[in-house]
């Protein structure tokens, strides 16, 4: 079923703030978030490699290596993948692109080609002033290229012979090249499942305040848990459930934390009623009348 996302900036409430201007909440986030990119980076290498993957037991190398616990390293794992499988489409989607460009170069070479043979075939014919079909690319001067438009055409010719050399090599080099994955700075992903309390296990929103469960290795600097009230995601039609999973994903945009929710939406309510009950036609054209 497709999903929704909502995202806003993440609140400053006056007094949660400290003596630096930010909240605990960021503070958390600004420390968690280098050590979230480092294990997304590892897991993004391991999924590149050529080894065999197993979820499994990655997810326990995250909580032993960074001292995770096993939600925590769901968000990681899921981050990577998702990534990496969005690079890997990425770059077939490129090679289509390419191959679609050459594919109409090679077309329009063909035809410009033929165009110039016929030419110089009709040329070649020692009564070709007395010709009555004519020729289908005459001799002609051109005022905007300052040549003949034989000239220009071998000039575009030659062009386009470079330009298909070029993207011929780049599709090459691309098919050989590794694929490479940005990972951004400051970014935090949560993963949540229908079967938890308010639809995160690590991440909790009652619909005003959020709680952040603290994975160990910050333990001791921020205690067991995080909170901010954050308020609600202000939309005309909101959709979000109150059951359901959750998925929250933080990270920096303008130098600004963003919260954001990904959830499956409530169905939209039926507005219109059925055709059976009758329905109105209105005729947008100037001087007509509305029919009901």
């Amino acid at each position: 079923m497709a999903t929704l996302t909502y995202c806003k900036g993440l609140p400053t409430p006056v007094h949660e703030l400290n003596e630096l201007g930010k909240t605990t909440f960021e503070m958390f986030l600004e420390a968690y978030a280098p050590i979230f990119r480092t294990a997304s980076i590892e897991t993004v290498d391991r999924l590149l490699s050529n080894t065999e993957f197993k979820k499994s037991d990655w997810n326990t190398h995250l909580q032993q290596t960074y001292g995770m616990n096993k939600r925590h390293a769901n968000g990681v794992i899921s981050s990577a993948k998702g990534r990496v499988d969005g690079a890997k489409e990425h770059r077939i989607l490129h090679l289509k692109t390419l191959e679609g460009k050459i594919k109409s170069l090679g077309i329009w070479l063909k035809k410009a080609e033929r165009k110039l043979a016929l030419a110089r075939k009709f040329y070649a014919k020692k009564k070709w002033l007395d010709s009555k079909t004519g020729c289908n690319f005459p001799i002609a001067c051109s005022l905007k290229y300052k040549s003949t438009n034989w000239q220009n055409l071998r000039f575009q010719i030659h062009n386009k012979k470079r330009k298909l050399t070029l993207l011929s090599n780049k599709i090459k080099h691309l098919r050989l090249k590794p694929v490479k994955v940005c990972i951004p700075r400051s970014d935090i992903f949560v993963v949540g499942s229908k079967d938890e309390s308010f639809g995160n296990q690590v991440c909790q929103w009652n619909g005003d305040k959020i709680t952040f469960r603290v994975p160990k290795c910050l333990e001791s600097r921020f205690g067991k848990t995080v909170s901010s009230v954050i308020g609600d995601f202000s939309h005309n039609i909101n959709r979000l459930p109150e059951c359901g999973a959750k998925t929250w994903h933080f990270y920096r945009k303008n130098g600004k934390w963003v919260v954001a929710v990904q959830f499956t939406p409530n169905p939209v309510k039926q507005v219109s009623r059925e055709r059976m009950y009758g329905c109105i036609g209105i005729d947008m054209n100037p001087g007509v009348r509305i029919v009901g």
